[in-house]
């Protein structure tokens, strides 16, 4: 019953980007959509972690970085395929997923929180010192561009249909896991580890197989930073990247796939509205995420929709 309205979203969705590549021809609206794209991948990713299965990540920016980096220096430097870069960075990413995952997630809570903060600013540190491979604070450049059919994708405009036919697949995916025996289970883990161990789920298997998913997304989407963009700096990867990423999990909705796309379109468009603000960005994101918290705990959408119910409800008791 499911499967027909969000068939119907992602159609108008993809009849949308095609109106949109059809009318614009300007770059720089290209280059915002694109990293609105790229965004919602991470955002879909890391709501998967944290609305679906209640574990807090403040270090995702760190698999963002690793798949930027990983697809930069194998393509800048060695000369690798691009394509076999950026498998490549799924594989680091995964593996030190899989590494961290395993100690950190038997913490709970803010001490999970605190344990992947810390280790997202170890990888910052790491993209800072190690210049000799990652460019240090003055970045990696020549990065090349992905190339299809001997093509190479080095304009906003080609690499728009790659990061959004990507982005379609991620939202099919994901909406495929939470509608699946493991997206039951990941929501029972949110609500009482105890209970859903009780129930016969295998809470730390499907918390660190969860935590793995999220970092491949990550990885995938910096790659295709790295490739749109040619060049990747540290300061792309840094703990307040992360912490924009949680706002814009929580702006569109925790345990809400399609949240996570307004969610990343508002909170990417926004900066562009507010640069004469830039020096507090950080301010002002805490700002958002605080009164959405407090005022409209379940997202920016659903908060808005339970306002307008409330308000027909009102209005068909006066009548």
């Amino acid at each position: 019953m499911r499967r027909a309205p969000r068939l119907i979203g992602l159609a108008l969705a993809l009849a949308t980007l095609a109106a949109f590549s059809l009318a614009v021809r300007n770059t720089y609206y290209y280059t915002l959509v694109n990293q609105i794209g790229i965004n919602i991948i991470l955002v879909v990713g890391l709501n998967l972690l944290i609305g679906y299965a209640g574990q807090i990540s403040l270090g995702h920016a760190a698999f963002f970085g690793l798949g930027a980096y990983a697809s930069g220096i194998l393509t800048a430097t060695y000369q690798v395929d691009p394509w076999l870069a950026l498998v490549a960075g799924l594989l680091l990413s995964g593996a030190v997923a899989l590494l961290i995952g395993i100690p950190a997630l038997k913490l709970k809570g803010y001490y999970l929180a605190m344990a992947s903060l810390g280790f997202g600013i170890i990888v910052y540190i790491i993209f800072t010192q190690l210049s000799s491979l990652t460019g240090g604070p003055s970045g990696l450049i020549g990065i090349p561009s992905l190339k299809i059919a001997g093509h190479s994708l080095n304009s906003p405009q080609a690499n728009f249909l790659v990061i959004w036919l990507t982005v379609t697949l991620i939202l099919l995916l994901s909406l495929n896991i939470v509608d699946s025996r493991v997206g039951r289970a990941l929501r029972a883990i949110h609500d009482s580890d105890i209970a859903a161990q009780a129930m016969g789920v295998n809470a730390p298997r499907l918390k660190l197989l969860i935590f793995v998913v999220s970092a491949l997304y990550a990885s995938l989407a910096g790659s295709l930073f790295a490739y749109a963009s040619n060049f990747i700096a540290p300061s792309s990867f840094g703990v307040m990247f992360s912490i924009k990423l949680v706002t814009m999990v929580v702006v569109g909705g925790m345990a809400s796939i399609w949240g996570s796309l307004f969610g990343a379109a508002v909170l990417t468009v926004l900066p562009e509205f507010l640069a004469f603000f830039h020096d507090y960005e950080i301010v002002i994101f805490g700002l958002i995420l605080m009164l959405v918290m407090i005022f409209l705990p379940r997202g920016l959408v659903r908060g808005l929709l339970d306002l307008w119910e409330y308000r027909q409800w009102k209005q068909s008791g006066k009548s």
